[in-house]
């Protein structure tokens, strides 16, 4: 099944543990390749910012890759 990017915007975004990690606000595109590279995550204000990567926009930062399902919600392994 094809996930268009923007489709994506403002999905939830949790970990493979439950944990609710925020909302996905944009990606990161390779201008080469096209490749999806990296996810931006609006942080919720309920996880400790000192266990993740953030971008200096205050953005989570997790590789494509990590994303694990997309439904209602988007599922990563963190």
């Amino acid at each position: 099944m094809k996930v268009f990017e923007n489709e994506l915007r403002g999905k939830t975004v949790m970990s493979e543990e439950g944990t609710y990690l925020g909302i996905l606000r944009n990606s990161t595109v390779d201008e080469k390749t096209g490749k999806l590279l990296e996810i931006l995550v609006e942080p919720s204000e309920d996880i400790d910012l000192r266990l993740y990567h953030i971008n200096e926009d205050g953005y989570l930062v997790f590789p494509f890759d990590s994303i694990k399902s997309i439904k209602d919600v988007v599922i990563i392994s963190s």
